[in-house]
């Protein structure tokens, strides 16, 4: 965004006016340098001002009045416009180092004008890049960040609008790769045990301390599933998972054996 220089104007109608010389300043109240002029002299004086102008326009190109410094913008080159506002071209700086923006790229907040460097200072820093977020900000677990920066630990996928939580470290992850990462695993298949997806919760069978998906909670005998139907129910069996059949089946087996023995 740059200014507009005064040249490429010309003068409003009725504004501007050939020959003669700039004429004094109307009388009006004049604040001294030992009392502060009260916000109502000045209103009145600046009011006066512009009154006598109108009715007095300047022999040279007016332009309009500068909105730093309120005096008039007069002569081609001498001022420029910028945020629906006339300057002087001394007047048009930026409101933190002072530096001149006419012709420079510069960046209005607030009908206040910033040169780049300085308006790049006043902005948030990603929290992983640690650079300035110049456009939209993404923020999530207290801090700010690039959209693009929002990511997976683990899958390094973008995050932007999609679910995630964070570990003990505060570490960000996909939902999918949480799970994988830290659910608990099967004792049978050794995967994680981790909602199907599109689903948020899943089942988890523990017995004889140890964890089972659904599917994988056999008798390891028969292998049939000890979650359903008429062998529901585990009778472990010096540590093996056992339908209540095959439990019975083996400690016959162990007490033939043992009156073999006798």
């Amino acid at each position: 965004m740059a200014p507009t220089p005064m040249a490429q104007y010309g003068a409003p109608p009725g504004m501007q006016q050939k020959g003669g010389s700039m004429p004094p300043m109307p009388p009006g109240p004049v604040p001294s340098h030992a009392t502060a002029a009260r916000p109502e002299d000045e209103l009145e004086r600046l009011t006066k001002k512009m009154l006598y102008d109108m009715e007095h326009p300047p022999s040279e190109e007016y332009f309009g009045r500068c909105s730093r410094c309120s005096e008039n913008v007069v002569g081609e080159g001498s001022g420029c416009t910028a945020m629906d506002q006339v300057f002087h071209v001394e007047c048009f700086t930026c409101v933190t180092c002072s530096r001149k923006l006419r012709g420079q790229p510069f960046y209005a907040v607030e009908k206040k004008a910033y040169c780049e460097p300085c308006y790049t200072n006043t902005l948030e820093q990603c929290n992983v890049c640690k650079t300035p977020i110049m456009e939209r900000i993404l923020r999530a677990t207290g801090k700010a960040y690039h959209p693009h920066c929002f990511t997976c630990v683990e899958c390094h996928r973008s995050l932007d609008g999609i679910p995630f939580t964070v570990d003990a470290g505060n570490h960000i992850h996909c939902i999918e790769d949480f799970h994988k990462k830290f659910a608990p695993r099967c004792s049978v298949c050794k995967e994680p045990i981790m909602p199907a997806t599109g689903q948020e919760e899943t089942v988890r069978i523990v017995a004889l301390d140890r964890d089972f998906h659904v599917q994988c909670y056999r008798c390891e005998d028969c292998g049939s599933l000890l979650s359903e139907g008429d062998n529901q129910g585990c009778y472990p069996l010096d540590g093996h998972i056992l339908c209540k059949t095959c439990n019975t089946e083996r400690i016959q087996t162990l007490t033939a054996k043992a009156s073999t023995d006798l």
